[in-house]
């Protein structure tokens, strides 16, 4: 009798788990009120779309539980129910310890889609274990890759790896270079966004209300294609040449009499001579900001740089433009006039900037104060920061081509455009 009570016990644990979270094939059903969810809740609208699809289901006491975490198995289950691939084989008992378990065959389907792999996790999946945000981002992504080429291309070692990933992380640490090509592509497509800090919690968790909203993303983002994300498009060309210039500008390269182009990752790593023989200069990245006001970023990489605090006037007529660079002084003169002076063969204009953000990201920037007496520069000593110049928006609405991105051994020039 004890053993028929401890199997009936968990027969009814099992039941009401997949009460809470199996599809039950009746799409578009009536939408229950969830008395934890009322009208204000920001993510109500998700939260009714997924249980009218069948995605997610209430508790028995009329509640929904919003800000409930959401497990490995709970998550695996949801995306294998909201994608439209199909697998070309299914797997089996993907995972040794999930036999028997409510999500087994959910979560064999989200291998079989192509979401995670059994490889991931040799020690068991460990079903009930929180899922980490950086998990997600891993199985978004993939899911994506498996049903599209474009995608697939995109989490490429040569697309992303070396992308600047636009979050706190990035420069202040927490975020594996191994997880760039995950993060870029779910920020990318907006499947996935980052906290008011600029950080993306890679190892925070999620609840069932931000769940339902990234399901209503993704069923968006998995009809569409790579391409079509402009913020995607710019981190996949940052990683392949170390500028969004083509992508968030109209300029092109131009070509060199031997049939080459310009474009910016030729001159990447770089030294050239300043000017008056006051050190060199080393380029690393290039990032144009979309701005037509503090308030009016256009595209993700704009807002590392610049929010209400930004210290220099956005105008219409330019784009705002950063560039990463190592200098290293050969001695104690370079002070800001002469620091400006002696970029003049490379950039028309070299400012330095300030905003809130780049405490935020964990930006070094060329500062506003005097940088010898301030200690920004020293003799010998490299120091890698990013300082602003100015584009022309009506050259780059016309495909103007970029007359140079060259080491030029004559004229020491490794960025010059009309």
């Amino acid at each position: 009798m004890k053993d028929l009570k401890k199997v009936t016990q968990l027969l009814l644990s099992g039941a009401l788990v997949l009460g809470m979270f199996s599809f039950t094939g009746s799409a578009n059903a009536a939408v229950p009120s969830f008395k934890d969810v009322p009208a204000s809740h920001w993510a109500k609208a998700s939260i009714d779309a997924a249980v009218s699809k069948g995605y997610f289901k209430g508790y028995s006491d009329g509640t929904f539980k919003p800000g409930a975490t959401v497990t490995r198995a709970e998550f695996a289950a949801l995306l294998s129910r909201v994608s439209k691939g199909t697998p070309e084989s299914e797997q089996a008992n993907a995972f040794r310890d999930l036999t028997g378990h409510w999500s087994e065959a959910e979560v064999n389907r989200a291998v079989s889609l192509g979401f995670l792999k059994a490889s991931d996790y040799p020690n068991g999946f460990k079903p009930s274990t929180a899922l980490t945000r950086e998990e997600m981002a891993k199985w978004l992504s993939s899911g994506l890759a498996a049903q599209n080429e474009d995608f697939k291309q995109a989490l490429k070692d040569t697309d992303t790896e070396n992308t600047l990933v636009p979050v706190a992380e990035f420069y202040k640490g927490g975020l594996k270079k191994a997880a760039y090509p995950y993060v870029s592509v779910a920020l990318g497509t907006g499947l996935m966004a980052g906290y008011p800090d600029g950080t993306i919690g890679p190892g925070k968790t999620t609840t069932r209300a931000e769940a339902a909203v990234i399901l209503s993303r993704y069923q968006q983002v998995q009809e569409s294609k790579a391409d079509s994300y402009r913020d995607l498009n710019e981190m996949r060309e940052v990683g392949l040449t170390g500028t969004n210039l083509t992508s968030a500008t109209l300029y092109r390269y131009s070509m060199r009499e031997d049939g080459t182009d310009t474009s910016f990752d030729h001159v990447i790593g770089k030294k050239v001579k300043l000017r008056n023989n006051l050190g060199t200069i080393t380029a690393h990245r290039m990032i144009v900001a979309d701005a037509y006001s503090e308030t009016k970023v256009q595209n993700l990489y704009g807002k590392m740089f610049i929010d209400r605090n930004y210290s220099n006037p956005i105008r219409d007529p330019y784009f705002e433009a950063f560039m990463e660079v190592t200098v290293t002084p050969n001695g104690n003169n370079l002070r800001n006039l002469a620091f400006v002076q002696a970029v003049g063969d490379i950039f028309t204009t070299v400012s330095n900037f300030n905003s809130g953000t780049t405490k935020t990201y964990g930006i070094s920037n060329l500062p506003v104060e005097e940088y010898v007496d301030s200690g920004f520069f020293k003799q010998g000593v490299p120091r890698t920061f990013w300082m602003n110049f100015l584009l022309r928006r009506s050259a780059g609405t016309s495909n103007q081509s970029v007359e140079a991105f060259v080491v030029d051994k004559d004229t020491s020039t490794f960025f010059r455009i009309p």
